[in-house]
């Protein structure tokens, strides 16, 4: 979940969540029953894996990812909320410290920040 001014969806961490998932071997979604939408796409987009991501774009929203998973008889949820921009500013400013020290294009602020 996002502010209405983002212009991408899903936000390229939902899309990198979404990829670090499917990397464990175990099929997404695989006992469900045939799918009917009476309005196409409320069930989100689906991933080949089936694992469905769903964007939400509203204003007064930041920056909100939401993982819920299931399996009969219960769900497991992570949160993450960021309610101000200050937030990513200490990762933001020791990767600036740290950039200097690569001579290719570094992708993932873990690289720089751990």
């Amino acid at each position: 979940m996002h502010h209405n001014q983002k212009a991408d969806s899903p936000s390229g961490t939902c899309i990198k969540t979404a990829e670090m998932i499917e990397e464990y071997p175990k099929k997404f979604n695989q006992n469900l029953v045939k799918e009917s939408e009476s309005l196409k796409g409320v069930r989100g987009g689906v991933r080949d894996s089936g694992i469905n991501i769903h964007s939400v774009r509203l204003p007064g929203l930041l920056a909100h990812q939401l993982v819920i998973m299931g399996s009969p008889g219960e769900t497991y949820t992570i949160k993450h909320d960021t309610i101000d921009r200050k937030a990513y500013m200490p990762g933001v400013l020791q990767a600036i410290k740290k950039i200097g020290n690569y001579e290719t294009l570094v992708y993932g602020l873990e690289k720089l920040i751990f």
